[in-house]
């Protein structure tokens, strides 16, 4: 058998396809439709920053050139943004219309906007524009990272052409401009208020053109393991230099005159970058911020189904002493998760809490707990990784206000990320000392609100303390030189025991199938990338083994090829909640194995990482996370196949009409709690 295997990056590609097609789709509300607009670009811009350096310095190593990604993707990138393009002004634009918004795109202001704009202008934009002289050869100027910039040609009576430069202080000032004229509402991007406005920023000069352009630079932070200094010290130094990274992305408009255009690449040194031909606008991520309000023209809200958490005469942690809970996200309410912390924070009989944060919210609840319960002179202890991509500075800042109020404040090596999202909870006084969360997805009441993850609340002692040993673990900073040098058996570790266990698991139904067993995997996870695992799954498809996955992005696994993985089926769902849990179900002749975790089957999540999957032993829990995952492969209308070519190919939609993230609120409307 030969294994064949997507590559990464063009398969992490047809995902944002994905959500680019949701945003041509009439049955999506109008306003999560320029949502997902805004969410393509976002992602565009990451992709560009993160994964595009790897692909070009790929393509100066490879030598045969039909085996490089870089062209197919800038290819398959050009496609995906002439569709961009269709959707927003031949689809998006005309609809707001009917709702009475006209948002200018390529038009002229309408000569009463125009007239209206010039005091907001003065008023709000005017004070922080800073044009810049461009002279080749006497240029200091470093234009920052995705920052919008106005190229401006003018020219003076009896002088030569000058190229400016012009700021779009969008951080300042907000991105678009909101006016009426009484016969309807009008939005325009404020780079075309301030081009409409150039003769005021260059009293006497004749305006000659002005283009917007667009700087992508590396995202990669050059970190060393050295301990001589706080490492929130050094990330943050770091940091300041990440925005004048080497430019992976020169994005400039059609109509941009090739003399200039050159200009500006040989000024800014940007031969090494992509040259992209874009359109008039950029930063398109900034369509989120759409001052329009309209709840009509949105998802209707979902009041949060019942949990079993309102309790009165009890206390949160007493609960979880009598039975595990679960909270699924963000169909439930986050407001418990919030509770465990805060209990923990004010309960005499608790003595210690440990937890790890790797995305913190920006004005963090769960974060302030942890400072009172340390002022509140119980040992808190908390591993706050810093290198959790665009989240660095925020993390840093509260890293550091834990740390003034007495948290123990632990990183994690430069070279070993802490992706586990767990806590832990030590009582004085109480027969089950341990209590515990463990979850798919960051402790992060902000992104609970539209990510779908799984929490578990429990007090299974044993398992909790395998955790207390890994938290034991951590404060040495170091990768692991001995893979038994703690002896896991209910949780999954990476660096330890994970890959190896789920190897197993996988092999237990290969046995089963070798028998006539009945044998099944079921898995949903964010990303499946790591060859060993996909090479395991391959062996159980050839055995017989039914295997139906859930991948939302990056999927490395061909599906569907005889003799290889003609067994393996895979979905992936793109709705209003991005879907982030990781669920590990194993069929195990007719006795499920069911597992949560944080792990993805990923490279990095595998050999790079810190990660925690874990059992559930709750027959009531087991039962509904099955309820939930059986719905998602059931789903034929936000769903698509992954099929051998890597394509998105829609359900066949047929009776009854599944729509998975609906259906699931449903039953959890409908569910006596757990």
């Amino acid at each position: 058998m030969e294994e064949y295997f997507f590559n990464r990056d063009i398969s992490w590609l047809y995902f944002n396809e994905r959500v680019l097609n949701e945003a041509a789709s009439e049955t999506v509300p109008l306003l999560e439709r320029v949502k997902f607009l805004s969410i393509y670009s976002s992602n565009l811009d990451e992709f560009y920053r993160v994964r595009m350096p790897a692909l070009r310095a790929l393509e100066k190593v490879t030598k045969e050139k039909n085996t490089l990604p870089y062209e197919e993707a800038a290819a398959l990138i050009n496609r995906q943004q002439q569709q961009y393009g269709d959707i927003l002004n031949n689809s998006i634009i005309p609809a707001l219309q009917q709702y009475g918004y006209t948002f200018i795109n390529n038009d002229a202001l309408p000569e009463s906007v125009a007239q209206n704009s010039t005091q907001w202008f003065y008023n709000q934009v005017a004070g922080f524009l800073q044009p810049v002289l461009l002279q080749m050869g006497r240029n200091d100027f470093f234009p920052e990272n995705n920052q919008l910039y106005q190229l401006v040609v003018v020219q003076y009576e009896n002088a030569a052409e000058q190229l400016y430069l012009v700021n779009i202080p969008v951080a300042n000032v907000g991105r678009f401009y909101k006016a009426s004229n009484g016969e309807g509402v009008y939005i325009i991007f404020v780079e075309d208020i301030i081009r409409h406005h150039l003769p005021h920023v260059f009293p006497g000069a004749t305006i000659h053109g002005a283009w917007n352009i667009k700087i992508t630079r590396d995202a990669e932070l050059d970190l060393q393991d050295e301990y001589g200094e706080d490492l929130a010290d050094k990330m943050e130094k770091q940091l300041v230099k990440r925005d004048y990274g080497f430019a992976t992305r020169f994005l400039y408009p059609p109509d941009m005159p090739l003399r200039h255009l050159q200009y500006l690449v040989q000024l800014f040194n940007l031969n090494k970058a992509s040259i992209v031909e874009g359109g008039r606008h950029h930063n398109l991520r900034d369509l989120d911020a759409l001052p329009v309000s309209d709840k009509q023209l949105t998802y209707p809200s979902w009041a949060p189904a019942p949990d079993g958490m309102h309790l009165q005469n009890t206390t949160l942690l007493e609960a979880i002493s009598e039975r595990d809970r679960v909270i699924h996200a963000p169909y439930q309410s986050y407001d418990s998760i919030l509770r465990f912390f805060n209990e923990a924070a004010m309960n005499p009989d608790v003595e210690e809490v440990y937890t790890t944060l790797y995305r913190v919210a920006s004005n963090s609840r769960i974060a302030q707990a942890l400072i009172s319960a340390a002022r509140n002179g119980k040992k808190v202890s908390v591993l706050v990784e810093l290198k959790a991509r665009f989240d660095e500075a925020n993390n840093i800042r509260w890293a550091k206000k834990m740390k003034a109020a007495g948290v123990k404040i632990l990183y994690s090596s430069n070279a070993l990320k802490v992706h586990a999202k767990i806590a832990l909870v030590k009582r004085k006084h109480a027969t089950l000392p341990y209590l515990g969360l463990l979850a798919t997805g960051n402790l992060n009441e902000t992104t609970a609100r539209f990510y779908t993850d799984h929490i578990l609340l429990t007090a299974h002692q044993a398992m909790l303390a395998e955790m207390k040993q890994l938290f034991t673990f951590l404060t040495k900073r170091k990768k692991p030189e001995q893979e038994d040098a703690i002896n896991f058996t209910h949780l999954l570790v990476a660096q330890f025991n994970l890959q190896r266990q789920f190897l197993a698991l996988i092999d237990r139904e290969i046995a089963n199938a070798q028998q006539q067993l009945p044998a099944a995997i079921t898995i949903k996870m964010n990303n499946l990338e790591e060859a060993v695992l996909i090479k395991k799954l391959y062996e159980a498809s050839n055995a017989g083994v039914k295997i139906t996955l859930i991948v939302r992005s990056i999927c490395r696994l061909v599906p569907g090829i005889p003799g290889m993985s003609e067994n393996i089926t895979i979905k992936r769902i793109v709705d209003r909640y991005l879907e982030h849990g990781r669920v590990f179900i194993f069929h195990n002749n007719g006795t499920p194995e069911v597992y949560m975790g944080s792990a993805d089957w990923m490279n990095r999540n595998i050999y790079r990482r810190i990660e925690v999957c874990f059992p559930v032993y709750d027959a009531a829990i087991q039962q509904q996370l099955q309820q939930i995952i059986a719905l998602q492969t059931s789903d034929n209308v936000q769903a698509v196949w992954i099929n051998s070519q890597l394509q998105n190919v829609p359900v066949t939609a047929e009776e009854p009409l599944i729509r998975s993230q609906e259906a699931i609120y449903q039953l959890l409307l409908n569910t006596t709690t757990l």
